[in-house]
């Protein structure tokens, strides 16, 4: 059997990212799944906090010519409701930033990652699936599809929602399903985005325009279920002539960009996030809609912990208790960004009046008051930084008042 400090279980983005940045601390790692058999269409918002998690790792520079940045975040609402929001802009410079983030295709990313890994002297890349799971209190014990067995002081599930590796440590999850789908592609459009997204708020939710590298976008449409399905149907003139009407023509003409892919939306927090010698990263651990560029900000800020608990390699054996810990310090982010994502869904699919009107009234406030909107900003792109911000106001006040 070959040992391991570490096995990664799922070679996704936060797989990947996860062994890349562990092997980088000096620890023998296994990254364990098979390669995709489709390419993954999306694309992924990165925020400022992991655009320089990216430039740590020393993969920014190859990353950074597939990206386009986002430097404003426009939002209107198209509900056609009685209770209607006003648009809200957010600017990157009001925060200081050049940009929020940037937008970034999830295959080439991805085609970068394995070319990176091949790099690093330290960590294997096992492109075959993992089936038998025996995570013992001595270490833990990975079995392949290829027949071979691995041994490993830590294992980090990142093998999305239908997680192997969390069902055999046993871990249980909640889940919740959305009367939604989301319809995802690419297209070229006729005047230049100016590095803005825009994000449409409808009845049956967002339809957001994300900006690309020249005159193209990526787009998530969030639609009823049966909706969904007719707009996979259209051909591709007419989906673009769809697109560009939803778009108030604000892009000019569009024109989609291959077949679109569609995908059920639900939600799923694990009732633990790690356990004895398991942590579950990135989907393994939580999913939830596309909205407010969550996802993977999420699941990066689980591979920074991660990292830090392990801490770089000093030839000893890895702690037993890495899952516990990890769970007590991810609970807290993971829980609060899954219920804020999903009452921000549920606000747009709700027809009762009292909820349409809190809704209207919380954008009305974004829209005008400026210290409120940079609390927020900021919070999105470092989360905890409006909490920090307020405690350090607080106390500034409390000693000026005392002095």
């Amino acid at each position: 059997m070959d040992h391991y400090d570490i096995v990664i279980i799922g070679a996704g983005l936060a797989g990947s990212l996860a062994a890349i940045a562990l092997a980088r601390q000096g620890h023998r790692v296994a990254l364990v799944g098979p390669r995709p058999a489709i390419a993954d269409g999306r694309t992924t918002a990165l925020m400022d906090q992991s655009i320089e998690y990216l430039k740590q790792l020393e993969l920014w520079n190859e990353v950074a010519p597939l990206t386009a940045p986002l430097v404003a975040i426009h939002i209107i609402d198209d509900t056609k409701r009685l209770l209607r929001a006003p648009p809200v802009n957010f600017r990157a410079a009001e925060v200081g930033l050049e940009a929020f983030g940037y937008n970034i295709p999830n295959a080439p990313f991805l085609d970068i990652l394995e070319r990176y890994e091949a790099s690093l002297p330290t960590l294997e890349r096992i492109a075959v699936a993992a089936t038998v799971f025996d995570l013992g209190d001595v270490e833990a014990r990975v079995g392949l599809a290829d027949g071979r067995m691995l041994t490993a002081d830590l294992i980090v599930g990142a093998d999305g929602r239908r997680s192997a590796v969390r069902q055999a440590a046993d871990i249980d999850t909640l889940t919740w399903s959305y009367p939604q789908a989301a319809v995802v592609l690419n297209f070229a459009h006729e005047l230049p985005h100016q590095d803005v997204s825009t994000e449409f708020h409808t009845p049956s939710g967002p339809f957001t325009q994300v900006p690309l590298p020249g005159n193209r976008s990526s787009l998530v449409w969030v639609q009823k279920p049966r909706d969904a399905e007719e707009t996979m149907k259209l051909p591709l003139e007419v989906l673009s002539r769809t697109i560009e009407e939803r778009l108030q023509s604000i892009l000019g003409k569009v024109t989609a960009e291959g077949k679109p892919q569609s995908f059920p939306l639900s939600g799923m927090t694990a009732r633990r996030f790690g356990k004895g010698r398991l942590m579950l990263v990135g989907e393994a651990a939580h999913a939830f809609p596309p909205i407010g560029a969550q996802g993977l900000n999420l699941s990066l800020r689980d591979v920074m912990t991660v990292v830090e608990l392990v801490g770089p390699a000093t030839g000893g054996r890895l702690p037993a208790d890495a899952g516990d810990r990890f769970d007590r310090e991810r609970r807290m982010d993971i829980l609060s960004r899954t219920a804020s994502v999903d009452l921000l869904n549920r606000s747009l699919l709700s027809s009762f009046l009292p909820v349409q009107a809190m809704r209207a009234v919380g954008l009305q406030l974004l829209s005008s008051a400026g210290p409120l909107r940079g609390l927020l900003m900021r919070e999105g792109i470092h989360p905890g930084s409006a909490l920090r911000s307020l405690k350090e106001g607080l106390r500034e006040t409390f000693t000026r008042r005392s002095a």
